[in-house]
């Protein structure tokens, strides 16, 4: 009884906290520098944390829709944190917050354009030609497509976590954006970019009730200080969604969800033809099981389409978050890139 009332009061004087945003957990804390700014966007460098690196850098490559600090939560949890202690000299690109002119990127502005120039930023420092990306999401699109149509870049390592690229398996995203209902032309023609609140509203109704139910689990464990820390810092990013630029969206909706143009083939941007099978750098596909944004049928094929003869598969149990940050992501995803990418980056 005793023991009950302790976590009563605990629950209560949390819940509190929780309601007014009191104690917000600071996230992002690893020490970086930015050594490119364009935009929105920016290229950050984060402070070594050991003398002896690997020769080959690592660029962190985010989404357009998700802020990139899910990849440095906080310390003890930050991916970004963990490569640095194992020697990898770490960069990350931060697309940054579209503004209204911005709707009129495209995806050829993002491949084409900033990511080569990110990557001559990089080599201008470490005076190395070779370079590995690590793509979450969408990220890991824009990695597969960098070196399909750049395959003499000096792209060494691609690690695509989370990644779709057969999108006729998206599941219930891709029967939402079936062109027979779905009219992206009128949505982004009215908005521009498109609305955080719709990005974040359409992956909750993937799963409906799953709000609810981590509220139950939110209260049942409200007691405990460590379960209600990590709940808010995973929270935090997962609600902490940025708008879709229009034209970008527009031209990822027809060219994939509709044209499924990477598995299919056809793919062009700004007149360079993008051909997974150009691309024949060493390449680690990492899949959750059970992603229901990135549906597990929609990962798998990643390695079958791309031209590398290096190139490895790893699925782990869990979802899309849990895949990349997390317990789940610090006892299987991470250890196994830093084994990956230190056998190929010396």
């Amino acid at each position: 009884m005793r023991r009950e009332v302790e976590r009563t009061f605990r629950r209560s004087r949390r819940s509190i906290d929780l309601l007014l945003g009191r104690d917000e957990p600071p996230v992002g804390l690893t020490p970086k520098d930015t050594i490119y700014a364009r935009g929105t966007l920016r290229l950050y460098r984060y402070r070594p944390m050991v003398d002896e690196v690997y020769r080959v850098p690592i660029i962190f490559v985010m989404s357009l829709i998700s802020k990139p600090y899910i990849l440095d939560l906080v310390p003890g949890q930050s991916f970004v944190e963990y490569l640095l202690q194992q020697g990898f000299d770490v960069y990350m690109v931060d697309w940054g917050v579209p503004r209204p002119q911005d709707s009129a990127m495209q995806l050829e502005d993002y491949v084409l354009e900033l990511m080569p120039r990110c990557v001559e930023e990089v080599q201008r420092i470490t005076k190395e030609r070779e370079h590995s990306f690590l793509g979450y999401c969408m990220g890991g699109l824009f990695g597969i497509m960098y070196g399909s149509a750049f395959p003499e870049a000096g792209l060494k390592n691609l690690v695509c976590v989370a990644t779709p690229v057969d999108f006729a398996s998206m599941g219930l995203l891709h029967r939402w954006a079936d062109p027979r209902w779905f009219n992206v032309d009128r949505l982004v023609d009215a908005y521009g970019n498109v609305p955080a609140e719709a990005i974040l509203l359409s992956l909750e109704m993937l799963r409906p009730l799953d709000r609810a139910l981590g509220y139950v689990r939110l209260w049942d464990n409200l007691w405990d200080e460590a379960y209600v820390y990590n709940w808010r810092i995973r929270y935090k990013w997962v609600n902490d969604q940025i708008p879709f630029p229009g034209e970008c969206y527009r031209q990822m909706t027809k060219e994939l969800m509709w044209a499924n143009r990477l598995v299919k083939g056809g793919l062009v941007l700004g007149g360079r033809r993008v051909d997974p099978r150009r691309l024949t750098c060493a390449v680690l596909n990492a899949m959750a099981e059970y992603d229901h944004i990135a549906p597990y049928d929609a990962t798998r094929p990643l390695t079958s389409i791309v031209g590398s003869t290096d190139k490895q598969d790893l699925t782990v149990k869990g979802g899309h978050v849990s895949l990349i940050a997390g317990a789940n992501a610090m006892l299987r995803l991470w250890p196994t890139v830093n084994q990956w990418l230190s056998l190929r980056s010396v």
